[in-house]
């Protein structure tokens, strides 16, 4: 075994109605003035009443930034800095999904009284550097896990994407409350548990950093994820389901936060940037084909984790590798999701302009299994369409 690294956000903690108690939590961080960051949708369900109810039962005030959007654009990070500057925040709070909780994680960092660096001065690996103000992340949705982890994506042109990565950017505190996710639609439900489901897979499978500690809480995750997300979808108010799945989810985050992920992202990537396909979504149409890619390499890991979704014996890692794959298309199938790029609005006269901004994922290419080359991008998209 090679030496590793592990590491993940202070603390976790899973109850369901915790969110209410995220007054006396921010009190023991020393915090007076907390601002939450979540989008519009969020803001127009009952989601924060009780939140907002609780820091006014409290005394302590509480600032809202709600214009967060997916695949949030560097205008929205900069605006959401201003408004914790403008209001004193001295604790930033994610709430929402990724794109909400990303953002979080940004504005604590470059929201400090003492920060020096900008946005464009910390793309990349490791340029974020110096204080950051307390973060807490509560998600709504059980996919990201990005509450656990130290990266934050941003949209940085019309149809590109750059990533923020270092570990300054790791919460204080993570809170799973999954009363929170009892009322997402069945689609959301499905795209993020796939998302998860992908974390989980591509951490085990990661050429760099892939280590026993993700790989325990990849399989993990997968074991929980697989278990419950149909019961999740067909059944929103099922909380133990969506505890399962959301306890998943951040597992599953915490495993590619240490052995990063791979060519699914790096194909799901350019389907966000051109049409606007959720992040889930556009993982989940590409999941099987790039499994299928890898598998010339990967098969022994994938062996061994088909087991944890299917009870149909094989003979070989090859054979393995054939139950995950056929057991993911038919959990896919299960919760209803499209598995056709052209069902999700994808042109087939766009799949040349996909497979090369795919290249430019070299951050995430380089921990794919098996190498991908411009090619490959193009015949895969081309086998989904």
């Amino acid at each position: 075994m090679m030496g590793f690294e592990f590491a993940t956000t202070h603390r976790v903690l899973v109850e369901a109605g915790a969110a209410g108690r995220l007054p006396q939590l921010c009190a023991e961080k020393g915090a007076s003035r907390v601002l939450l960051v979540t989008d519009p949708g969020i803001r127009s369900t009952p989601l924060l009443d009780p939140v907002e109810e609780s820091f006014a039962r409290a005394g302590m005030p509480l600032f809202i930034y709600d214009e967060v959007s997916a695949d949030p654009a560097d205008s929205i990070v900069r605006d959401a800095t201003d408004c914790a500057r403008d209001n004193g925040a001295d604790l930033v709070i994610g709430f929402g999904g990724g794109s909400s909780m990303d953002v979080a994680k940004l504005v604590a960092l470059l929201a400090h009284p003492d920060a020096t660096l900008s946005l464009a001065d910390i793309y990349g690996v490791g340029l974020a550097t110096g204080p950051r103000l307390p973060l807490f992340q509560v998600p709504t949705t059980a996919g990201t896990g990005s509450e656990v982890t130290p990266v934050a994506i941003v949209t940085t042109g019309e149809t590109t994407k750059a990533g923020v990565v270092a570990p300054s950017l790791l919460p204080d505190l993570a809170v799973l409350d999954a009363e929170l996710t009892l009322g997402l639609p069945p689609h959301v439900t499905a795209a993020t548990g796939v998302d998860a489901m992908v974390h989980a897979i591509e951490a085990y499978t990661s050429a760099h950093k892939k280590n026993p500690y993700s790989d325990m809480l990849a399989r993990e995750a997968l074991r929980l994820l697989g278990a419950n997300l149909v019961t999740a979808v067909k059944d929103g108010s099922n909380l133990p389901a969506r505890e399962a799945c959301l306890l998943g989810a951040m597992m599953a985050g915490q495993a590619f936060a240490n052995a990063p992920v791979a060519a699914v992202h790096a194909l799901a990537y350019p389907l966000g940037g051109h049409f606007h396909i959720p992040h889930g979504l556009s993982n989940s149409l590409v999941l099987p084909e790039v499994l299928k890619f890898n598998a010339m390499t990967a098969a022994p890991l994938y062996a061994e984790l088909a087991p944890i979704l299917s009870d149909r014996p094989f003979a070989d890692h090859e054979d393995g590798a054939g139950v995950l794959i056929a057991a993911l298309e038919s959990l896919i199938a299960a919760v209803g999701l499209p598995v056709r790029l052209r069902d999700a609005g994808v042109t087939e006269e766009s799949l040349e302009t996909l497979a090369s901004d795919a290249m430019l994922q070299q951050r995430l290419l380089v921990n794919n299994p098996r190498e991908v080359t411009e090619a490959d991008a193009l015949a895969i998209y081309k086998a989904v369409y």
